[in-house]
C-alpha cells in the first residue's frame, strides 16, 4: 500500500497530535521539556490549510506543516509515526514540500530541528539541506537548515 497525501482536515487533528506525541516522545528526556511540535495547536494549523497528512488506509502515518515565510518555504514540522518509519514517508512529505515551494515560485526551503535530535541531521543532509546557523529560539537550541531548489530562481 502506498501512502496518499492530502490536505489535513479537522477530523485529523487528534490523530496528528497522537502521531506527533509518539514521534517526539523519545526527545523529552534529552530536552528536559516537550519539543515545540508537542505543544502545537493542530486545529488552528489545519484551519490555516498548511497541514498535509500521509494516509496509509485510514491511518495518519505522517504529517507535514509548511508555509511561505520571507523568501523561503518554512517546514515547521515533518513527522512520521514510528509504526510507519522506514517506508519513505518522510521523504515523500519533503518532496511534497519542494513541490509546494516550486508551485509558489519559492526557491528555498528552510527548517529547523533541535540540537539533540541528531537522528534528523543525516535525513535532512541526504535531501540536500545544509546547516545555515545554530541559535536559541523560543527557549530551544535549534539548528537551522536550508536548501536551494533548482529551477525556481
Amino acid at each position: 500500500m502506498k501512502p496518499q497525501l492530502k490536505r489535513a482536515e479537522a477530523e485529523h487533528a487528534d490523530d496528528i497530535r497522537a502521531l506527533v506525541r509518539t514521534a517526539y516522545e523519545m526527545y523529552v528526556e534529552r530536552m528536559d521539556r516537550e519539543p515545540a511540535p508537542m505543544l502545537a495547536d493542530y486545529e488552528g494549523l489545519i484551519d490555516q490549510q498548511i497541514v498535509t497528512v500521509a494516509l496509509m488506509g485510514d491511518a495518519v502515518a505522517g504529517v507535514l506543516i509548511c508555509y511561505p515565510q520571507g523568501d523561503q518555504l518554512h517546514v515547521e514540522n515533518v513527522a512520521v509515526s514510528p509504526d510507519f518509519q522506514g517506508h519513505g514517508i518522510g521523504g515523500l512529505l519533503m518532496t511534497n514540500a519542494e513541490q509546494q515551494a516550486q508551485s509558489q515560485n519559492i526557491s528555498k526551503i528552510g527548517l529547523y530541528t533541535n540540537e539533540v535530535m541528531t537522528e534528523n541531521f543525516p535525513f535532512y543532509e541526504a535531501l540536500g539541506f545544509q546547516i545555515r546557523e545554530r541559535a536559541m529560539q523560543d527557549g530551544y537550541a535549534r539548528i537551522f537548515f536550508e536548501k536551494t531548489l533548482n529551477g525556481t530562481e
